[in-house]
């Protein structure tokens, strides 16, 4: 499941113009029905390219203007594509739900045996840096979660989905759209918990994982070893060596 090829769609990869005769006023994303130029569809993907570079290395706090500067583009263009911060912001948690979604899927698929599928999905995302792309309220999830694991089980887990997470937002350049507040929708965020969800079954069923350990502890592995270096070779080798200490640490243990 693409989130961003369903709900994205208008607010996400269509962009108001004004035309040699037009008003000069920005009408927003969903304004748009027809295709982009060429030059603001490559805008659009330095912005989220942008984006996905500048929230990773300093989170979903940092303002406009660094990811504009990144994207080298004038901080007005990415306003007219994304008419809020909060909806750029939700634009990229989605994208990272659903990516977190397909790697969880595919090592559900393509693993026979379930430690192998579970190992290898939090490589996958670790080394892909998701979690520092992470959407907040699934980390919050987490949290709510790790400290009620003793009475929680994996289904309870899966949904508490909270409706309207709060988001710190450094600058606010224009008055708020009337949208939803959640970053990334409850759908997409209930879909992952699930899949992760049947992943921790499966490993714990066959005995390779230790009982105490929720869909939480496993989110939690993935925003821990996805660290933030300059350098990209040493965050690749600390992200790797980390993730090998937590893997061990996941591990059942014979009695």
């Amino acid at each position: 499941m693409h989130i961003q090829e369903t709900h994205w769609t208008s607010a996400g990869m269509t962009a108001s113009a004004v035309g040699p005769g037009g008003n000069g006023r920005d009408m927003g994303e969903g304004a748009r029905t027809t295709p982009l130029r060429v030059d603001a569809q490559r805008n659009l993907e330095h912005v989220l390219r942008a984006a996905r570079e500048v929230f990773g290395e300093l989170g979903y706090g940092a303002p406009m203007e660094d990811v504009a500067r990144r994207a080298r583009v004038g901080v007005g263009t990415v306003y007219r594509r994304f008419p809020s911060k909060d909806v750029l912001v939700r634009r990229i948690a989605e994208e990272e739900t659903s990516r977190l979604t397909d790697q969880a899927r595919a090592a559900l698929g393509q693993e026979d045996e379930p430690w192998s599928a579970l190992s290898r999905f939090l490589r996958t995302s670790v080394a892909s840096g998701a979690g520092r792309l992470l959407p907040p309220q699934v980390l919050r999830v987490g949290v709510e979660e790790g400290a009620a694991a003793d009475e929680a089980r994996v289904p309870q887990q899966r949904q508490s989905v909270p409706d309207a997470p709060e988001l710190r937002l450094v600058e606010q350049r224009q008055a708020p759209v009337e949208e939803s507040t959640s970053l990334g929708d409850d759908a997409g965020a209930a879909t992952l918990l699930d899949v992760v969800g049947r992943l921790v079954e499966r490993a714990r069923a066959a005995g390779a994982l230790r009982t105490d350990v929720t869909v939480a502890d496993v989110l939690l592995v993935i925003a821990t070893a996805a660290p933030s270096l300059p350098d990209a070779a040493q965050q690749a080798a600390a992200s790797s060596r980390l993730l090998d200490i937590l893997l061990e640490g996941l591990r059942s243990r014979p009695a």
